[in-house]
């Protein structure tokens, strides 16, 4: 009952993800209507329902556009695990302020990168150009696509493809 359900608008536009609970409750509310289901049935004393893996609202919503919340997960994220400064790819990173914050520098994405811990303490509280050590990428905010809030999904549920690669 825990397994992420991809939410639609009635225009098949990916809304978010919510767990197969809720997603059966608005089913059979009729607020939703299945789209695709290779799950198999939930059994209950008198009905059997298909187990929805994607499933459409049935009235348009307006919802605000998402947005990726800032945190550590995020940043390596973004940056594909691998490091900034030296493009090492690995699970063991930290997050670096490129410009340090006691000197200023905020806790913003613009300002975040993964580094890996032999990177972070060569850098330390300076600047990467006083250490000689220059970013692969500038650091930004990441893309508010479905295929970025919902991709990591895609080894497991591969067959959101379909619906996240249009928006």
């Amino acid at each position: 009952m825990k397994t992420p359900v991809l939410v639609l608008n009635a225009n098949f536009q990916p809304l978010h993800v919510c767990d197969t609970r809720r997603a059966l409750h608005l089913i059979i509310g009729g607020k939703a209507r299945l789209v695709a289901n290779g799950r198999g049935l939930i059994h209950t004393v008198r009905l059997s329902y298909p187990i929805p893996s994607v499933i459409q609202l049935q009235k348009m919503i307006h919802p605000p556009r998402p947005r990726p919340h800032l945190s550590k997960r995020e940043v390596f994220r973004r940056d594909e695990y691998t490091c900034q400064y030296c493009g090492r790819q690995t699970l063991h990173l930290t997050v670096d302020h490129v410009l340090p914050r006691f000197r200023g520098g905020a806790h913003v994405w613009s300002n975040l990168v993964a580094a890996c811990p032999p990177c972070n303490r060569k850098k330390g509280g300076r600047l990467p150009e006083e250490v000689h050590m220059r970013l692969k990428r500038p650091p930004m905010e990441p893309p508010r696509s479905a295929m970025y809030l919902f991709g990591h999904y895609l080894s497991e549920f591969g067959e959101w493809r379909s619906y996240l690669e249009g928006w």
